[in-house]
This record gives C-alpha cells, structure tokens and sequence, in this order.
C-alpha cells in the first residue's frame, strides 16, 4: 500500500473523523446510539453503503452529465440502502426494528453524499474503496463508542450484558435523548484532546 492509499485508508479514522471532527450524521448518531449493538449496526450499514456507492460513483462518473450528478447520486445510493434495508429485515430483524426510519435516512446522510461529491467523483475505484473504508470505520466506531459510553451509564450494561444488580442506580439520563448530547460532547472533547496531543 502507497502512501496516497493509506492516507485515504486513515484520514477518516482519526484526522477527519466524520463523528467527532467533522460533526457529520448527526441524525444517526445521537437517534441510534442509545446502545452499543445500534450503534454498531448502523455504522456497519453505513460502511457498506458507503464502499458500494463509492466504488459505483468512481465507475460512473464519466458517463454521468455535470447538471444531474447529484440526483443521480442519490439514485445510487438509494439502491444500496434498498438493499441493506431488506437484508436486515429478513436476517436482523431485530436490529432492523430498533434502527427503524434512520436504515432508509442512509440515503440522506451527509457523509455518503459527501464523499461521494467530494472523493469517489474525482479519484479511481481503488482510491474510492480506501476513502469509504476509512471513513465508514471511523462512522462505524465513534458510533459503536458513544453507544457503548450511554449503554454502559444509562443502562450498567455493555453489549446487552449487565453488569450491575437489578436495583443498582444508573444516569438514565444517558439512554434519553438529553444524554446523547452530553456523552457526544464529552467524547467530542476528549477525541480532539487525543488529536492535538498526537500532534
């Protein structure tokens, strides 16, 4: 791997992080991750949405007139979540139940379009893959952090495992919507603390 591949490949894990430097797909990240399991799985159908429509976009851009790139983006994109909404409808649907509106809302999710605008329009398939790898990771595990930090106070559970008593107190503030905020903003300062530390 070159050094333009593995930049692409880790710059949306940690430089560019969609979750906690970007602020990117704020609708799923604080409407999904009340536990680490939803958050996890939406960042795992984000990902895939994002290498699929990436790698389709590199493939078509030249074929795709200047005035109509962005709805036939969107049509792109659409097809994939189509295609993840079912699959976890007929093999999760559990999961699919809990995630609910926000699987379709992929559609709309600033980091896909984005990328797709901004990288898979403009590089080569290879490149596009690292680029949607990288940043679906990084999607993947801030949403799986802040999932696991509001199961683990609001709930005393991690990954649906308890590991408090029944009658033991927990901030269930953290699982409400007011604590989504407040475990985001302390994970979005600790998280760029890190960067400017590594720097």
């Amino acid at each position: 791997m070159d050094k333009t591949s593995f930049n692409n490949l880790t710059r949306g894990i940690i430089r560019e992080n969609p979750t906690f430097v970007m602020l990117l797909g704020m609708c799923p990240t604080l409407g999904v991750t009340t536990s680490a399991v939803n958050g996890l799985g939406m960042g795992i159908a984000t990902l895939f949405v994002l290498i699929l429509s990436n790698i389709a976009i590199s493939a078509v851009k030249s074929l795709i007139p200047d005035m109509v790139r962005i709805p036939c983006y969107i049509v792109i994109i659409a097809s994939f979540v189509t295609v993840v909404d079912l699959l976890m409808a007929a093999y999760l649907p559990a999961l699919h139940a809990r995630l609910g509106i926000f699987i379709p809302l992929i559609v709309v999710n600033c980091i896909i379009l984005g990328r797709a605008e901004a990288f898979a329009s403009k590089n080569n398939i290879i490149q596009s893959i690292y680029d949607a790898v990288g940043m679906g990771i990084g999607f993947t595990l801030s949403l799986t952090l802040l999932g696991t930090v509001r199961e683990m106070l609001g709930s005393g559970s991690f990954f649906g495992w308890s590991f408090v008593g029944e009658e033991a107190d927990t901030l269930l503030l953290f699982i409400m919507p007011p604590g989504a905020f407040l475990a985001l903003a302390g994970l979005i300062m600790l998280f760029n603390k890190f960067i400017k530390g590594e720097k």
